[in-house]
């Protein structure tokens, strides 16, 4: 029984999430499907990558995920089949894979697109669906498609470096209002060295300790942390730190015309 996840910018207010679980189950009633998220920003590829990313690796060898965002951002002409640390990865080809993986895969084919059809939403998943089942029937991932496709990368959105100071972007916003910003404890520590450190955003805010729990400090009061996928979080005890702290996800359509705004966006730690 393969076991499927699917995450997506579709939302939940119309049928596509329900068509689409049913046009694979019509392809096989032994497909085992599993949501990750279907409330992705649109256009968004930081958000979709981090989320993305910290779950499938969580996730049994060998389970195909299915990522739908931005299917139609250009026209689409192939669906990427990736197969990287025993997971498979299916998406449009627009630069979100390379974004999730953080480079480009161990295996990866093009299922080309019937030029000549409608390829709407449920014409790429009837696609994929087959795809997974040939593979998990025991089908050879490059005979599927083009085992040498060409496709666009993206690089992934990375901290800017600097020996006194470390430059994030907030890239999520979870459901409790806390505060994502793309510095892992690792990126972190080797910045740091030892020193002792200010976390700044707008303007007048600041953070020198981080935390273990959202319980060290009082009810009400800002805190630093390093989540369960090991990213920087900003939050407040039992409060909503984005909205009260005046901070947004930041997202690539928005940088080159948001500009004077962008500081609201990011994170800066100073070491000392």
């Amino acid at each position: 029984m393969a076991l499927l996840t699917l995450t997506s910018d579709i939302g939940q207010k119309d049928y596509l999430t329900g068509a689409i679980k049913g046009q694979l189950m019509q392809i096989s009633s032994a497909f085992h499907l599993v949501d990750i998220s279907h409330n992705l920003t649109p256009f968004n590829y930081p958000q979709a990558a981090y989320v993305c990313r910290n779950a499938i690796r969580n996730f049994p060898d060998f389970t195909f995920h299915i990522v739908l965002v931005n299917l139609f951002e250009i026209k689409p002409e192939q669906i990427l089949v990736a197969f990287h640390n025993h997971q498979y990865i299916i998406c449009a080809d627009n630069g979100l894979l390379t974004m999730i993986l953080e480079g480009r895969p161990e295996v990866v084919v093009g299922i080309p697109l019937d030029k000549s059809g409608f390829r709407d939403s449920l014409y790429i998943i009837r696609t994929i669906g087959k795809a997974i089942l040939s593979i998990s029937e025991g089908e050879a991932l490059d005979k599927i498609g083009n085992p040498e496709p060409e496709y666009i990368e993206k690089h992934p959105l990375r901290p800017m470096l600097n020996e006194d100071w470390i430059d994030g972007q907030i890239i999520f916003i979870d459901h409790f209002e806390n505060v994502i910003v793309n510095i892992t404890r690792d990126d972190f520590e080797a910045q740091r060295k030892g020193r002792s450190f200010r976390i700044i955003f707008k303007r007048d805010e600041m953070i020198d300790k981080i935390s273990e729990t959202y319980a060290d400090v009082p009810e009400g009061e800002k805190l630093a942390l390093f989540n369960s996928a090991g990213y920087l979080e900003i939050a407040i005890n039992k409060g909503n730190a984005a909205g009260l702290l005046g901070l947004q996800g930041f997202s690539e359509k928005q940088a080159t015309h948001l500009q004077n705004r962008l500081f609201y966006q990011t994170v800066r730690i100073f070491f000392e």
